[in-house]
């Protein structure tokens, strides 16, 4: 089948969300919640899709089964409910641990496994399961904004998906012989360049829409566990149970440096975290004189005013632009991201040229108290602070 989305060449994870978000809306194929911008889409004959997933062998065969909470997935969640499988959906954001089990009343009805198969449902008929669990879940099934045939997926942008598989990794609970199915609508489907994966991207063996059942026959390995040095430690912090993963797998023997245990200046732009959060940390000025010897800084501004910081984040990496700090200053619809040296800075330009965020052109330049400078370094510091101190794009004279 020839896809309805095509993908120009230099794309990024980023273009391609995009182009599907926009598309699902601009065709009337999404269902709530609306828009579908910015989340795992909801489309028109989603649970239709999902029920697909009993024509599967592995569906019937399996005991335990990992369903996200994503609304698309609905009806895959009440196929397992109805088929008397081990549902397990992941906890919220991961906060309070990695699995909860939905477990519905003795004799439900149809009318109540629905209920159970919402997000409501896994609010009020489920219950924690903790590491000590002994889970060997047999299929999983992920949400995607979009997929290829040859297995290729893409999420929103968070990594959750990505997070959670290397997590039942570590513990066991999944091997090499796991399958992994998507649910998604047919423009979704779509030619993804394998060169916009990285070794933590997960990958999918069936693909589930209103219309057709496809098998990806997917050689390319899925995660083989945490790679710690992409874990951040704001994201140690935000999901408890990396703690405790960590602690076991280096009681073990294993490597558990983090991404922030690192010089900073050998970040990989490729990973999944971008370390920890830049915007928590003070900004280059006269009072910082370590940082004005390495620091170039570029400008972004007309950010659109639904933009999240975590979106800015995941643009930077997909097109290698990672800064040593970013500060965040969205109620101005701008960011202003350090580099380690001028040519760097170049480069970055150069990588971020045309970039937008749902359709909207940005300003991307250097930051204008640096441009036409002989000698950068002797005024930086106090010109950047008055970037901070008048909030304008150019400093007061």
């Amino acid at each position: 089948m020839e896809p309805a989305i095509r993908v120009r060449a230099g794309c990024s994870k980023w273009d391609i969300r995009q182009k599907v978000w926009d598309y699902m809306e601009h065709n009337d194929l999404a269902d709530f919640p609306r828009p579908v911008h910015h989340r795992i889409p909801n489309f028109k004959a989603s649970r239709g899709a999902g029920h697909r997933v009993t024509s599967l062998e592995v569906f019937s065969q399996a005991k335990e089964i990992k369903v996200d909470p994503d609304k698309p997935l609905e009806g895959v969640r009440l196929a397992a409910l109805q088929a008397g499988k081990t549902l397990l959906v992941p906890t919220p954001r991961l906060r309070t641990g990695l699995f909860n089990r939905i477990t519905p009343p003795r004799g439900a009805s149809k009318e109540v496994l629905r209920i159970c198969s919402t997000s409501q449902g896994v609010k009020d008929f489920s219950v924690p399961l903790g590491l000590d669990s002994a889970l060997q879940v047999d299929l999983v099934v992920v949400g995607s904004v979009a997929v290829s045939e040859k297995g290729w997926r893409i999420g929103k942008g968070e990594g959750f998906a990505d997070m959670e598989y290397a997590m039942m990794v570590a513990m066991g609970a999944v091997t090499e012989r796991t399958v992994v199915v998507t649910v998604v609508h047919d423009c979704q489907v779509l030619d993804i360049p394998e060169d916009l994966l990285d070794d933590h991207d997960l990958t999918v063996d069936y693909i589930l829409t209103p219309t057709r059942v496809i098998r990806t026959d997917c050689s390319r390995p899925k995660p083989q566990g945490i790679i710690w040095c992409k874990i951040s430690r704001e994201m140690m912090s935000k999901i408890p149970i990396l703690r405790r993963l960590q602690d076991l797998e280096r009681r073990a023997g294993k490597d558990v440096t983090l991404k922030s245990d690192e010089d900073p200046t050998l970040r990989s732009p490729s990973t999944g975290a971008m370390g920890p959060d830049p915007t928590n940390r003070a900004p280059v000025t006269e009072d910082n004189p370590a940082d004005q010897k390495e620091v170039t800084t570029i400008y972004i501004g007309n950010i659109p005013p639904t933009t999240r910081v975590s979106e800015l984040k995941s643009l930077l990496r997909e097109r290698g632009a990672s800064p040593v700090h970013l500060t965040w200053q969205g109620a101005q619809h701008r960011a202003f991201l350090d580099y380690a040296d001028p040519c760097q800075a170049q480069l970055v330009l150069s990588s971020l040229e045309g970039l937008s965020i749902g359709g909207q052109a940005m300003q991307v330049e250097l930051a204008r108290t640096q441009r036409n400078q002989v000698n950068r370094h002797q005024v930086y510091g106090h010109k950047r602070s008055q970037y901070f101190k008048h909030g304008g794009d150019t400093p007061r004279k």
